[in-house]
């Protein structure tokens, strides 16, 4: 399984592509933006470990132009940002990525985050399908659609309908949602899980009217009419 370090800091990388590859995986290191994107070119690593700060195109900036690629919206993407700076955090994370890790951390903190977002992001095979209406998501396929026109999610949004539609008329609090989708607890910043429902809304036309906004809790979705 490949897992690709994008790290200016040669130390780091080493490091990072020693130990992964050490525990079982493909590692391979790149120093900056433009020499991940050539080699994603070619071919796409299972994960990407990405450092925030970066020379040229910064890692947030990679993470959105990722986010933007139908080829690589889904592509699970751990931030690594600097101890302090918890904007880089919230801002990775409003951008798609699946998980963070603050600088310095250590390997095997490194490799058991790697490990718990593959098994997160990883499509398992199911045999039904969830729908509201003319919304029908394909568990199977993860594919989406609204009214027989495919809707393109990132993962992220995939897992909130997933649950939304699991649960009708359930309430969910953002520290839910956030625990559900993102695999971690995150209290007090929910900004994230706003925004991700903002888009989520957007991309679902008429149906994001079913996702209601429950004052001072968080969100439930109603069934739709057949």
């Amino acid at each position: 399984m490949k897992i690709w370090c994008v790290e200016d800091d040669a130390s780091i990388r080493d490091i990072e592509v020693y130990t992964l590859n050490s525990t079982g995986y493909d590692a391979q290191g790149f120093s900056d933006g433009a020499t991940f994107f050539e080699a994603l070119k070619k071919e796409t690593p299972a994960l990407v470990l990405l450092d925030v700060m970066l020379p040229g195109e910064d890692g947030v900036e990679i993470l959105k132009r990722l986010r933007h690629t139908p080829e690589t919206y889904e592509l699970p993407v751990i931030m690594a940002t600097a101890k302090g700076t918890e904007y880089d955090k919230i801002q990775s994370l409003d951008f798609g990525a699946d998980d963070y890790l603050v600088k310095p951390f250590g390997m095997m903190e490194m490799v058991s985050r790697v490990k718990a977002v593959l098994r997160r992001c990883k499509t398992g095979t199911v045999t039904h399908l969830l729908q509201s209406g003319g919304l029908v998501l394909n568990l199977d396929e993860r594919i989406v659609t609204a009214d027989g026109n495919r809707v393109q999610l990132t993962f992220k949004e995939f897992e909130i309908l997933r649950l939304f539609l699991s649960h009708p008329g359930l309430v969910f609090t953002r520290n839910q949602l956030f625990s559900e989708v993102w695999g971690t607890d995150y209290v007090g910043e929910t900004r994230t899980v706003d925004a991700h429902i903002r888009t989520l809304r957007q991309k679902l036309g008429k149906y994001g009217e079913l996702i209601e906004t429950v004052r001072h809790v968080g969100y439930r979705m109603e069934v739709a009419s057949a």
